[in-house]
């Protein structure tokens, strides 16, 4: 049984990993990237339930993890509810954009998220501007290419090209006048401190830059302890585990990853 279970579209949801790891370093832990099924921004409600539904059950089977962590804000707003009726005995945290924390901080009344298509155009936004920023404009951008290439350039590319990549989406919500840039899907979280330093560098300090990673974090070690989870024994490291590799040379990205982050290769899932 693992301690926890990490399910992701791809590696975006990595820094959740580790920033729990930092917090609980004994923890037993296994990060599931649904490769196969990248992307999934851009599919219907449907689609994304059927592909949920299918490594979910996977996942439950072969590690039954305590807590299971949903490491996707498309995921998240699309199946949270599903799974939890599907897989009852199993303790769900989800993700969800930080448009509460956003709220806390912006000075301008003006929030910006960056996210995928399926979480943009999704109503739980709308909701959770209601009921946490009802004074706040709200301003969306979906952008699958920046997704795209965090997933399958990032991690080998230079600090210049990152740059480059992320530039656009800090340019419209510095000109939509936004304060706070919420990085509503998991996979900008891999390049969070430079989406910072790009929007220090376009608005002198001016647009903060917010991630979910401490409320998810803090909320799946909460469940972890209620259902009586204890301390491991320090000695395992996290395992990274994929769906499915487009072409074969794909493996030597994930062998970047897993040196990155300390992570051992687990293969396909």
């Amino acid at each position: 049984m693992a301690d926890f279970a990490f399910l992701d579209s791809g590696t975006g949801g990595i820094p959740y990993l580790t920033y729990l790891l930092q917090k609980y370093k004994g923890a037993d832990c296994v990060y599931v990237g649904d490769t196969k099924n990248f992307p999934y921004g851009e599919k219907s409600h449907e689609e994304i339930v059927k592909c949920v539904l299918e490594i979910a059950k996977k996942i439950i089977e072969k590690f039954n993890p305590k807590v299971f962590i949903i490491a996707c804000n498309t995921m998240s707003v699309n199946t949270l509810d599903v799974l939890r009726e599907a897989f009852p005995e199993t303790h769900f945290v989800g993700t969800v954009p930080a448009i509460k924390v956003a709220s806390e901080v912006s000075k301008k009344r003006t929030v910006g998220l960056l996210a995928t298509r399926s979480t943009v155009e999704h109503p739980y936004n709308i909701d959770l501007r209601n009921h946490f920023a009802s004074d706040c404009r709200l301003i969306l951008r979906a952008d699958p290419d920046l997704i795209s290439f965090i997933e399958k350039k990032s991690f080998t590319a230079t600090k210049e090209e990152c740059k480059a990549a992320v530039l656009p989406a800090v340019k419209y919500f510095a000109g939509g006048g936004s304060d706070t840039m919420i990085l509503g899907c998991t996979h900008f979280l891999n390049l969070a401190d430079l989406i910072q330093e790009v929007a220090d560098e376009v608005t002198g300090g001016e647009l903060k830059v917010i991630d979910s990673r401490e409320g998810v974090v803090n909320r799946a070690m909460s469940v972890f302890k209620s259902c009586g989870g204890i301390s491991s024994d320090g000695n395992k490291k996290a395992k990274l585990f994929i769906t499915g590799l487009a072409e074969e040379k794909d493996k030597d990205e994930y062998d970047v990853i897993c040196e990155k982050f300390g992570l051992e290769w687990g293969g396909v899932i």
